[in-house]
C-alpha cells in the first residue's frame, strides 16, 4: 500500500545547506500520464545539486564551486537552463529504485522493476529540442525522498546483480561523460587527458574512454591516485603539475575532456595537438578563464559545450552496466537525513568517486 504522505528531504530557497528542511510528511506524489512512482533505492549526489542550491550557475557568480552561499545571485538565471528555479523543490536527480504504480497510458508491465532515472526531462515530440528540456531534480522533484515519479520514456528498467547504492552512481556522471565523449568524436587513436579524474564525472570519462579504444592520461591530487588507478587509466599525473608541458613529453593529446577550467584552463589548451578537440561540462574551479584566441584558430581546435545529451547516451550507459563493461565508483553512503553533511563532504571532496544517500 502506498502512504499517502513520505519523508522528503526539501530545498526552500537559494543559499547555504540550511536550506533544506527534513519532512516526514511531505505529499508522496501521484504520477500523471504516461509517468512511474518510484519508491526511492538510493540516490546519488552531483555537482548540479550543489549549484543549483547554491545559485552557482547564475551570470552574477563568477567564483568557483564551493557548496557555500554566494553574496550575489540573480535568481533569474539560477539554473543549469538560465531560468528562475521555484521552491520548494526536492533535488536528486540520479534516483534509483522500484516502479510502484503507473499513471494513465503506462505499461503496468513495468510494476516491480528496478529501474534507473535518465536525468533529462524531454518533449518527447522533439526528444533533442533543447529548448524544451529540463532537468529532474530541478525542473522537477526528484530522489531525496522515499517516493518520486518520472516519464516512463525517461527511465529504464535494469537486470544487474548491483546494489541501488551502486547503480546511483550512474546516471549523471556517466551519461554526461558519455555525451562529452560523443561530442568530442572520442575513438580509437585518441589520447584523452582529464583533468579532476577522481570525481564522478573524470571517473566515468575514464572508463568511458577506455571503452572506445582510447589512451587516458588522468590527472588527480597525488592521495587519490591509488583510487583512480582502479579505473584504468594509462597514466596519472598531479592535479597541479608544475610544468604540464614537460610531464607530458612524448604524448599526443588529441581530447581534453574538462569538468574543472580555472586557472589550469590554458595550460590544458595548449597541450592540444593541431586538430585536437575539447569537450567541457563543468568548472569547479571557476567558470572565468584565460582565452588565446591565436591558439584556437591557429591549431585549428573543436571545442564542444555538453549539456543536454542524446536519449541514447543514457540507453547506451545501462547497455554497458548490464553487460558489466562499466563498474561503479561509489565512495560512501549516507543515510538521506544526512543529506547535509553527505553533501559536505562531497564539495570538500573527502571521497574519491560518487557520494550516494539511502532513503
Amino acid at each position: 500500500m502506498i502512504p499517502k504522505t513520505m519523508k522528503a528531504m526539501v530545498l526552500t530557497g537559494h543559499g547555504d545547506l540550511d536550506k533544506y528542511e527534513w519532512h516526514e510528511d511531505w505529499p508522496t506524489p501521484t504520477p500523471g500520464p504516461m509517468e512511474v512512482l518510484i519508491k526511492v533505492g538510493a540516490c546519488g549526489l552531483n555537482n548540479t545539486d550543489v549549484n543549483t542550491r547554491t545559485g552557482w550557475y547564475s551570470k552574477a557568480v563568477d567564483e568557483p564551486t564551493t557548496g557555500g552561499a554566494y553574496s550575489e545571485v540573480d535568481d533569474d538565471d539560477s539554473t543549469w537552463g538560465g531560468a528562475p528555479l521555484t521552491f520548494p523543490r526536492i533535488q536528486g536527480a540520479d534516483a534509483v529504485g522500484t516502479v510502484v504504480a503507473v499513471g494513465e497510458g503506462a505499461d503496468p508491465a513495468i510494476i516491480g522493476r528496478r529501474v534507473i532515472v535518465a536525468g533529462w526531462l524531454r518533449d518527447w515530440s522533439e526528444p533533442m529540442n533543447r529548448d524544451k528540456a529540463g532537468y529532474f531534480g530541478s525542473e522537477c522533484d526528484g530522489g531525496f525522498a522515499e517516493y518520486t515519479k518520472a516519464d516512463i520514456r525517461g527511465v529504464a528498467a535494469i537486470d544487474s546483480d548491483l546494489s541501488d547504492a551502486e547503480l546511483a552512481t550512474f546516471s549523471c556522471s556517466y551519461v554526461t561523460a558519455e555525451g562529452m565523449l560523443d561530442r568530442a568524436q572520442v575513438g580509437e587513436g585518441d589520447t584523452v587527458l582529464i583533468p579532476g579524474a577522481s570525481g564522478g564525472v573524470g571517473g566515468a570519462l575514464i572508463q568511458l574512454s577506455k571503452l572506445r579504444g582510447a589512451r587516458v592520461i588522468a590527472m588527480a591530487s597525488a592521495a587519490k591516485h591509488p583510487e583512480v588507478a582502479k579505473l584504468g587509466p594509462d597514466r596519472i599525473l598531479p592535479r597541479n603539475p608544475r610544468n604540464l608541458r614537460a610531464e607530458l613529453k612524448g604524448e599526443r593529446i588529441t581530447v581534453v575532456a574538462d569538468v574543472v577550467g580555472g586557472e589550469m584552463w590554458p595550460k590544458l589548451i595548449d597541450m592540444l595537438e593541431r586538430g585536437g578537440r575539447y569537450t567541457c561540462s563543468g568548472a569547479i574551479a571557476g567558470p572565468i578563464v584565460q582565452f588565446d584566441l591565436r591558439t584556437f584558430y591557429l591549431r585549428d581546435l573543436t571545442f564542444t559545450g555538453s549539456t543536454v545529451n542524446s536519449p541514447q547516451n543514457f540507453f547506451d550507459v545501462v547497455k554497458y552496466i548490464e553487460n558489466g563493461q562499466i563498474k561503479p565508483a561509489l565512495a560512501a553512503t549516507y543515510p538521506l537525513t544526512e543529506l547535509r553533511e553527505a553533501q559536505q563532504a562531497f564539495i570538500d571532496k573527502h571521497h574519491t568517486g560518487n557520494i550516494v544517500v539511502i532513503p
